[in-house]
């Protein structure tokens, strides 16, 4: 391996990674549960003939959160001939019968990283509005029964907008050093029976997404009004934002770089 990326013994990937989150604890490695992070090493081990091959991710996605678009980068060791193909496809392979997936595998200069050089990140939120409870994406949306008026959440959504101290949408967990963000994204868009909400940051709080979520709930149903999330978010205290909502409906869509590595997939074979 002669490429710049394969210097100091190892050879650094970039991976796009799909998966159903409602089996496991999260993307980071914990002791109470399997996590995808934990599957994804296992099984670059596995490629990489028993060899440790460790993982930084993107951002790490909680229990039973799903992902279309996750990013981390491996670093294997530099003597292995490895592919755009090998590694994509023997990945996955050794992720079987994990509802995990590899989409796309780079060689990327040891300088980049998943998780520093990412300028934004996207997540997806599904609300199912209807009576009828979910069937077939049961564990892929939070159902909630009683109509809501997605107008009156789109303008409580404007008060979200731009550079503000979130600390009414954080866990209080939250070991962020600063609750200050910039949401530069927040569209309610209603498709049938299916609420969606788009959210877009450079980054992002400990349960953000999913309070900001159970807040616009709170607009929808008519027990709040628009202007209440902007007292919310004046209060800092987040004793006075609405319920986190629930894990299953949220997914991490996608991560943007500058520049792509990535790209357009030029391979020719459609993704084969």
């Amino acid at each position: 391996m002669t490429d710049e990326a394969a210097s100091g013994g190892i050879q650094r990937w970039a991976v796009r990674i799909e998966y159903d989150g409602a089996a496991y604890v999260g993307w980071q490695r914990q002791n109470n549960g399997l996590s995808v992070q934990e599957l994804l090493e296992q099984a670059a081990a596995k490629l990489a003939g028993g060899r440790v091959v460790p993982s930084t991710t993107a951002g790490r996605t909680d229990a039973r959160v799903h992902a279309t678009g996750q990013v981390a980068h491996l670093d294997f060791p530099a003597d292995l001939p490895l592919t755009e193909r090998t590694v994509r496809d023997g990945i996955s392979y050794h992720l079987k019968p994990h509802p995990v997936v590899l989409l796309r595998a780079v060689l990327v200069p040891l300088t980049w990283n998943a998780r520093f050089s990412a300028i934004r990140r996207r997540y997806h939120y599904r609300i199912l509005n209807r009576r009828a409870r979910p069937g077939l994406e049961a564990n892929r949306v939070w159902h909630v029964k009683f109509p809501l008026d997605v107008d009156a959440m789109r303008e409580a959504s404007r008060h979200l907008l731009g550079h503000h101290d979130f600390t009414t949408f954080r866990a209080s967990c939250c070991q962020a050093k600063s609750p200050m963000r910039t949401l530069e994204r927040l569209d309610v868009v209603r498709e049938g029976e299916v609420i969606s909400l788009y959210v877009e940051a450079r980054s992002f709080l400990h349960h953000q997404v999913r309070n900001l979520t159970g807040t616009l709930q709170l607009v929808g149903c008519g027990r709040w009004v628009p202007d209440q999330v902007r007292e919310a978010l004046e209060a800092r205290d987040r004793r006075a934002g609405g319920p986190t909502a629930p894990a299953e409906g949220l997914c991490l869509a996608g991560v943007d770089y500058e520049p792509d590595p990535f790209g357009p997939d030029l391979s020719g074979s459609g993704g084969f």
